[in-house]
């Protein structure tokens, strides 16, 4: 079955409504690009390069042992003023994952990743394990999608992942894409023309708010 690239409306609204898929548009238009399974030695600079061709800000969304193996890689992530966001230590499933299991991966990750905004690898996390995030004495805020590019699928082409993107996003979106070496064909096609494509319409590109 394909991957919808667009996050239907009733999904939405029959999940937690803690849970985020959009950024309300206040004044200036903005969309917001995030990036998955990082960082990565070669996949993540190079974001990092189109990033800042493009004057944009992003939020990178880290697997805690990519952390450990790659620490120069996170640093450089902060260092150019991005933010970064918890995705669990060994990108754990949720839905298939005991609760304290799920919990203890979570604060190993954070050991590494000093941040209290997260995203469910796969986007699949049990409702009373959003709620246990969210009822913490300092609360978890759990970021999901508007537009998943779908570049972790080596069934479409690079074009298609492009697509995704631009036929779908608007301000106020939360874009997905992946800095991993599975991804790589279709990100790296597809973000460089995706950040045009925002520069053309004169909307800021901007990481999501930490709290």
């Amino acid at each position: 079955m394909a991957t919808i690239a667009k996050t239907p409306f009733l999904l939405k609204a029959l999940l937690p409504s803690q849970l985020i898929w959009s950024i309300p548009v206040e004044q200036e238009p903005t969309v917001y690009f995030t990036f998955d399974d990082g960082p990565h030695p070669t996949a993540t600079p190079f974001v990092l390069q189109q990033l800042k061709a493009f004057d944009a800000k992003a939020t990178f969304f880290c697997i805690g042992k990519n952390v450990q193996a790659h620490p120069h890689v996170f640093v450089q992530i902060t260092e150019d003023g991005h933010t970064v966001g918890n995705h669990t230590q060994n990108h754990l499933n949720g839905w298939k994952t005991a609760d304290d299991v799920y919990f203890d991966n979570i604060n190993v990750a954070a050991e590494s990743i000093e941040s209290r905004i997260f995203r469910p690898p796969y986007g699949r996390i049990k409702r009373a394990q959003a709620k246990h995030l969210w009822q913490q004495a300092k609360p978890w805020r759990i970021y999901m999608w508007d537009v998943l590019s779908c570049d972790f699928d080596r069934n479409i082409t690079p074009e298609q992942c492009l697509k995704n993107v631009v036929n779908n996003i608007e301000p106020g979106s939360i874009v997905v894409f992946h800095d991993s070496e599975k991804a790589w064909p279709r990100m790296s096609y597809a973000l460089p023309l995706v950040l045009e494509h925002c520069r053309q319409k004169n909307w800021r590109m901007a990481a999501l708010p930490k709290y």
